[in-house]
């Protein structure tokens, strides 16, 4: 951030109601949305490969969150689909795993940058969820994923522990600013 093009920070619910109204800024958000579904089964498997020992709890946890992340990747790729827009995975600037990424040392650390960024998702995703006046077809798909979204965030924040939360809090903190979302 810089003084001349500060970041501008606003809750969930702010966010939502900002996004549902510009029809171009919902269509980016869906396919950010659907490239992070698609590409966060990835991530979480490098993860479990790399710290979760095969047979183990926490590997197979994972390998639940991933494969359900795939599914959501389907279920948001269908719902670009139904609105006319072509699923794609495109480039992107990251912003949030900048910040959090170099945290990760062992499993309860890469647990835990999973459980910031799960929640913070969770905490849109209820936003959508809960309010009427969004489109019934996004409102439906995030429905959709809301229970399962809320297990990941669980277990990740289990996996990790008190102590790696605490100690990628701050990194959390820098990539949530990043993307210009308030505590």
């Amino acid at each position: 951030m810089n003084a001349s093009n500060p970041v501008v920070l606003r809750d969930s619910h702010a966010w939502w109601e900002a996004v549902k109204k510009d029809p171009e800024a919902l269509v980016a958000w869906l396919l950010d949305q659907y490239r992070g579904e698609a590409t966060a089964a990835g991530r979480i498997e490098m993860l479990r490969d790399a710290f979760a020992e095969p047979g183990t709890r926490a590997h197979r946890i994972l390998g639940v969150i991933a494969g359900q992340e795939r599914r959501h990747a389907v279920w948001v790729g269908d719902l670009l689909t139904a609105r006319g827009i072509e699923p794609k995975i495109g480039a992107k600037r990251e912003r949030y795993w900048k910040e959090t990424l170099d945290v990760v040392r062992d499993l309860e650390t890469g647990c835990a940058v999973g459980a910031h960024s799960e929640r913070m998702r969770l905490e849109r995703i209820e936003a959508i969820a809960a309010d009427p006046e969004a489109p019934p077809d996004v409102r439906a798909v995030f429905e959709r994923i809301l229970p399962e979204e809320r297990f990941h965030a669980r277990a990740f924040a289990e996996l990790a522990g008190a102590e790696a939360l605490a100690a990628t809090q701050g990194a959390h903190d820098l990539g949530r600013r990043a993307l210009g979302l308030a505590p």
